[in-house]
């Protein structure tokens, strides 16, 4: 579907953008960021996510509700004690244990929330810098704490289900980059598990023999394109597009592109552009798609004629 409203959006706002038009003059330049606003706005309100969205909120915290911390600068977060020291205290990997909260009233009148936890014989209080109405909504979260019931959530729905990976560009468990990778496959996902400060879900995976990692995000994350529709189908892609050859299809697994192929075609192959310049002369629409790294394609009238 957002294959097909990229075409759309392409030809809106090239109209919108270029008026009337003889020759070159009046060329336009389309960003990414412009198809992207465009395609959020079309698909607004219509948006359906293949899976059950987590709600939680600190009101409905319970003693003992735990949090895996994710990065060892989480200990700035909590307020000095005797009991230790933050410049060396290590709690990367650790569980922590919700106890409770309150409001504190700051020298300026304000009420913030502070949240109590537990970690081995260790209290610690984190000084959230909110107020109890900011703090009880479901968007609130701690830095560097990943909620142990989220990943479970997501754990019950996915692992030991197989889908069809979108993303060719795999990391390993240590998140270093895997060779190898290829998109619209079959995988079977393996395991959830905390991720880190950005994406908080770590998604493990397997490919046959060979197993690899994404980091995810959840519904509305701060990062976009990095939930779980963005990385991953319930279905069979290749279903959706029956006129694709299955030697073009091949190619586009691999991540590849040929002269020939269409602007849909290169698009699954490669992702969205970075920016798209667009040159109308008298011999048709030409149109130059950039990339990271110096990578480009060349369409003429919609097929791919020249790329790097």
């Amino acid at each position: 579907m957002k294959q097909i409203l990229y075409i759309g959006v392409i030809l809106v706002l090239t109209l919108l953008m270029s008026g009337c038009f003889t020759g070159v003059e009046n060329t336009k330049k389309i960003t990414d960021r412009d198809v992207e606003r465009a395609i959020q706005e079309m698909e607004r309100g219509r948006h359906e996510t293949a899976l059950t969205p987590y709600h939680d909120s600190l009101p409905a915290w319970r003693e003992g509700k735990g949090f895996w911390v994710v990065d060892d600068r989480a200990a700035f977060i909590f307020q000095p004690s005797p009991s230790y020291n933050l410049d060396s205290l290590q709690l990367r990997g650790k569980r922590l244990s919700y106890v409770s909260h309150g409001t504190r009233r700051r020298v300026d009148n304000s009420e913030v929330v502070d949240v109590v936890f537990m970690c081995d014989s260790l209290r610690l209080v984190c000084s959230t810098g909110k107020s109890l109405a900011d703090a009880s909504r479901p968007s609130f979260a701690i830095p560097f704490l990943v909620d142990d019931d989220m990943v479970e959530h997501y754990a019950r729905q996915l692992v030991g289900k197989t889908v069809w990976v979108k993303t060719s560009v795999w990391f390993d468990g240590a998140g270093n980059y895997k060779a190898g990778g290829r998109k619209f496959v079959p995988v079977v996902i393996t395991a959830v598990k905390p991720g880190n400060d950005i994406y908080p879900l770590m998604v493990e995976f397997r490919d046959g023999d060979n197993e690899a990692t994404l980091w995810m995000t959840t519904e509305g994350g701060s990062i976009s394109g990095r939930d779980f529709d963005a990385l991953f189908s319930m279905t069979d892609v290749r279903k959706q597009y029956p006129r694709i050859t299955d030697e073009t299809w091949q190619r586009i697994v691999d991540g590849n592109v040929a002269e020939g192929m269409t602007k849909e075609e290169c698009r699954l192959a490669m992702g969205s552009p970075k920016n798209v310049t667009q040159l109308p002369d008298q011999g048709g629409l030409r149109e130059y798609w950039y990339y990271d790294g110096g990578r480009y394609l060349f369409f003429v009238d919609g097929v791919l004629k020249e790329y790097r």
